[in-house]
């Protein structure tokens, strides 16, 4: 009966206990978290389908990030990210007929708003803790722009459009200086609506077999980033 306490209430002593461990929590993020960080990154963006078969990749890709840590396990970012690529077809298509569209380069800019997960990894090795895994879902805006670079663009002007996508993949950040500086490694998966993901300009005209039915395909970007942190 001594441990039976019969002036306590079990909800108000169930909600101090919350409490107090949300401001341990509190504490011990504001102690040894991290608030900000600021990317540079540079990659390798390829793409799959008949994308893929068309382009030829012009490494590096590049950009830049910033992302804010709402706790230990959660960031939001925000940043941009370019590559460049290019096709040469030099045999008439339903859109360049006679003359093919030669040699096209292809520019691609996209914006991108992410969230990150970081695995907790405290009861796992010392080298995975180190490595800081996670998990990032990004929606992503992606321009591309198609030159014409053969063609005289008062008659053939660049092709250029904006399509919304998705994105997700892993990551690893391993500390060069803790808290401070480090090194990461990014992979990622892009679902995008390409605004000429269905174009049959480059189809081949009958007879011909040198071109593309459309331009439909996934991409995929591997990123080595280097990151500052407040």
């Amino acid at each position: 009966m001594d441990e039976f306490n019969l002036n306590g209430d079990i909800f108000n002593d169930f909600n101090e206990d919350i409490e107090a461990t949300k401001v341990l929590e509190d504490e011990r993020f504001y102690r040894y978290g991290r608030f900000f960080s600021f990317e540079l990154s540079f990659g390798l963006t390829t793409f799959d389908g008949n994308r893929g078969t068309a382009y030829e990749n012009e490494p590096p890709t590049y950009g830049i990030g910033l992302h804010y840590f709402l706790n230990f396990n959660t960031s939001i970012g925000l940043g941009f990210s370019s590559s460049k690529h290019h096709f040469f077809l030099d045999e008439p298509t339903v859109g360049f007929d006679p003359n093919g569209p030669g040699f096209v380069s292809v520019n691609t800019l996209r914006f991108w708003l992410s969230l990150r997960h970081y695995i907790d990894t405290s009861n796992l090795g010392t080298a995975i803790t180190y490595s800081n895994p996670y998990l990032v879902g990004r929606m992503e805006y992606w321009y591309v722009t198609n030159k014409y670079l053969d063609q005289d663009v008062s008659i053939v002007p660049n092709d250029a459009g904006g399509g919304f996508g998705f994105a997700g993949g892993f990551g690893l950040e391993f500390p060069i200086v803790l808290k401070e500086y480090y090194l990461g490694f990014e992979f990622l998966a892009h679902i995008i609506n390409f605004h000429d993901k269905f174009t049959q300009r480059y189809r081949p005209i009958e007879g011909n077999t040198n071109g593309f039915e459309d331009l439909s395909g996934n991409a995929f970007s591997m990123i080595v980033s280097f990151t500052q942190t407040w």
